[in-house]
């Protein structure tokens, strides 16, 4: 049996010794090179756009514009964005850049070279407009209106009301009330954006590039073409990581674009790309910045009687998945807590700032960060162990959720929070929980905290968007023997081992040895939709699509067909979109649980925190692969870490980022790790998923922001309600620098 094993990944000697092709690795002997040329400023109008001096290059075979795009719009939900934005774009306010990395241009070139020098010819004339760069100027009464068919830059509201939160804060004991901010993070992955594109042998317009959803991907790039979707396909080699950030559209179009007009001008010739560091820091979606206020309230028995929340997410310039993010965050402010009465609103807000994007947690890091801190801080005010009090209020089969509905069969939260209390040091006495106490560290000027945070997050699609995901297997042989099955699925890999657990549900379900699985993965030519590999969704909805092939197959077998081929497309219960009055709905068929403990270290004279021990307890519900449940986990939580501790997002006045390059925004490095992580791994089958399994790549990450916070208020006193803890935050707020 394959599942549970801790097999090695199917790609893992291929990328180990340099073999494996990224898509900026895929070369042709008769390629051509596009570049693309950014707007460069963050909020302008192109007036005009002179190509000729560019043209007249020899080497320069295309210059295009936003004229040159039969249907100048794409977005993931809402197609607000130019495809290239410029004078005759064919779309309302196609003309204008509404942040820095919009694209104004594309040059399709012999070589890089002669592309470069091209694109240092266009002329273009730019009447700049007013930066919208923060949610105050986005919000206030005379703000500048990013786009021409809204009313405001608000773009989106979410509403919950259950109960009656006034009535219940008059009966509260406690009543503890703040803002938060949690902010911009940049995905950072290994690879930049990349790709290359031509004509295949049946004519379709073929863009070989990383991304999240081959078939959405195929999908955007038809609809901005305007051409039969049969005549383009959409192929993932090796990728470079994702982590939300390539949901969204990048080279994509422009790729196929240029295939698409040269194949017009009768040249049939591949056409490549790489985007350097900073053309991909500064041309792709962002963690969402956002401002949160809470106002919760407690009875003298630690019971949460009520919660008020608003949220405000800066969405940056276009939509992108933000509702989808907010929808999350609206969910989770109140996190895995029976509240009974509770009045959150949740707004999109437009600004001139890079777009705010999936990136993992997906909306969940910033909730938990303001749920956890309320809970934290109430716990304080009633003088109430932490650990006590979240047990005293967290979900139990059954319990309802702020949107009105039964919180789905498979809870385990309260068996993640007392498991990952116990490994850091908690007991359960007679007067409940109690908090170990620290060994003081033996020198002056360094203190130690012990922090402690919980939360879930849904598996899959939200409120009431599709949800299927479909595998095909063909089994080969002669007689009774399967020698050979071969598995088709679109799901994507990006690093965190998806396809070797592919394999490993297709040999399990088959009852053949793992060898026999041959794997032909992430090709809109062949493969049937699997959806995004997001939302912690893959595992869950892969498994249950290669079981039901698997079954429709091996009846086939059975009866005797050569090849015997099965297709079958998971589609699990239902959601609903959030009612308009009160947000009541079923919002997920699915969630995992996690709870974490962080150990810190804070340097009182340099401001600097160590985070010394990590426990992350994460119910995956069955470990298809623990070895890479493990390296999700490490993951994570170095991910978080750099989030909470390290990555400083800067903008100028006028709005342009200053973090535009990896030696000015710092990420972790192995200096920055904790010294320990322990992977927990408790497995509570869900019972809708495979084998019992649940998503659980987003988990670890949520509540780790929260967690290092905590610990930092225990060691000093000082509770922050916004990071990074940079040593300069940290000194300022123990008053040891002006």
């Amino acid at each position: 049996m394959s599942i549970g094993e801790a097999r090695k990944r199917v790609d893992a000697l291929d990328k180990v010794t340099g073999k494996a092709n990224y898509p900026g690795d895929i070369r042709h002997d008769d390629e051509l090179w596009l570049k693309v040329v950014f707007a460069g400023r963050p909020h302008a109008r192109v007036v005009s756009i002179d190509t000729r001096a560019a043209q007249a290059i020899q080497g320069v075979h295309l210059v295009l514009t936003a004229k040159d795009v039969p249907n100048n719009e794409y977005g993931l939900g809402t197609q607000d964005q130019p495809v290239l934005c410029g004078p005759g774009s064919n779309k309302l306010g196609g003309d204008i850049v509404r942040f820095e990395g919009d694209q104004v241009a594309v040059i399709v070139a012999e070589t890089k070279a002669i592309a470069e020098s091209a694109a240092k010819l266009l002329v273009i004339d730019f009447e700049d407009l007013p930066a919208v760069d923060t949610l105050d100027k986005a919000l206030a009464p005379d703000a500048w209106i990013l786009h021409p068919n809204r009313e405001s830059n608000v773009f989106h509201h979410n509403i919950v009301r259950m109960g009656d939160v006034n009535k219940a804060f008059e009966e509260c004991a406690v009543v503890v009330e703040h803002t938060y901010n949690t902010p911009v993070q940049e995905h950072a992955y290994l690879q930049p954006e990349a790709g290359v594109a031509y004509l295949d042998e049946e004519e379709r317009i073929t863009v070989v590039v990383g991304g999240q959803w081959t078939h959405e991907d195929q999908e955007q790039i038809q609809h901005a073409l305007q051409i039969p979707l049969d005549e383009i396909r959409v192929i993932y080699p090796a990728i470079g990581g994702a982590f939300g950030g390539r949901e969204d559209m990048s080279v994509q179009i422009v790729l196929a674009l240029a295939v698409f007009k040269l194949r017009e001008m009768s040249i049939r010739r591949p056409v490549r790309t790489i985007w350097t560091r900073e053309e991909s820091i500064l041309g792709h979606g962002k963690r969402h910045h956002y401002r949160m206020w809470a106002k919760w309230g407690a009875d003298r028995e630690g019971k949460i009687l009520a919660a008020e929340c608003r949220i405000w997410a800066d969405s940056g310039a276009y939509v992108y998945t933000s509702p989808k993010v907010l929808g999350n965050a609206t969910l989770l402010a109140t996190g895995p807590y029976e509240i009974p009465n509770v009045a959150t609103d949740a707004y999109c807000v437009y600004t001139t700032n890079i777009p705010g994007a999936a990136f993992r947690g997906f909306g969940g890091p910033q909730a938990n960060f303001m749920c956890e801190g309320q809970v934290s801080r109430l716990a304080e005010k009633l003088g109430m162990d932490p650990v006590e009090l979240r047990m005293r209020n967290l979900f139990k089969e059954g319990s309802v959720q702020s949107m009105g509905s039964a919180i789905p069969p498979g809870v385990s939260i309260r068996e993640v929070v007392e498991n990952c209390a116990q490994e850091a040091g908690w007991a359960n006495g007679p007067i409940g929980w109690e908090k170990p106490a620290l060994e003081p560290p033996g020198y002056g000027r360094k203190v130690f905290g012990l922090g402690f945070a919980c939360g879930y997050k849904n598996i899959g699609f939200s409120y009431g968007a599709p949800e299927n995901c479909g595998a095909t297997i063909i089994l080969d042989g002669e007689g009774d023997e399967i020698r050979k099955a071969r598995l088709f699925h679109a799901g994507a890999e990006v690093g965190q081992g998806a396809h070797t657990v592919f394999g490993q549900f297709a040999a399990t379900a088959l009852g053949i040895p793992f060898e026999k699985v041959e794997l032909h993965l992430s090709d809109t030519a062949s493969s049937l939709n699997a959806g995004s590999v997001s939302a912690s969704r893959m595992t869950f909805m892969a498994g249950n699509s290669i079981i039901g092939a698997a079954k429709e197959a091996l009846a086939k077998w059975e009866a005797g067909e050569r090849p015997a081929i099965g297709a079958y497309v998971y589609r699990p219960a239902p959601t609903c979109k959030m009612d308009p009055v009160d947000g009541h709905c079923y919002p997920n068929f699915a969630y995992g649980y996690v709870a974490e403990a962080v150990l810190a270290e804070v340097d009182l004279s340099t401001g600097e925190i160590h985070l010394r021990e990590v426990i992350c307890t994460d119910d995956v519900g069955k470990a298809i692969n623990p070895q890479l449940v493990e390296g999700q986990i490490e993951g994570a939580v170095v991910q978080a870490a750099g989030y909470a501790l390290l990555e400083d997002w800067k903008q100028n006045a006028e709005g342009k980022a200053l973090t535009h390059e990896l030696s000015t925004y710092l990420i972790p490095t192995v200096m920055d790790i904790p010294d320990v992580t322990r992977s927990v791994i408790l497995e509570y089958p869900d019972p809708r998923g495979p084998y019992g399994a649940r998503g659980m790549g987003e988990m670890p990450y949520l509540p780790l922001a929260s967690a290092v916070v905590d610990a930092v208020a225990q060691a000093t006193g000082v509770r922050f309600a916004e990071f990074p803890l940079t040593a300069e935050r940290v000194l300022r707020a123990l008053g040891k620098i002006g």
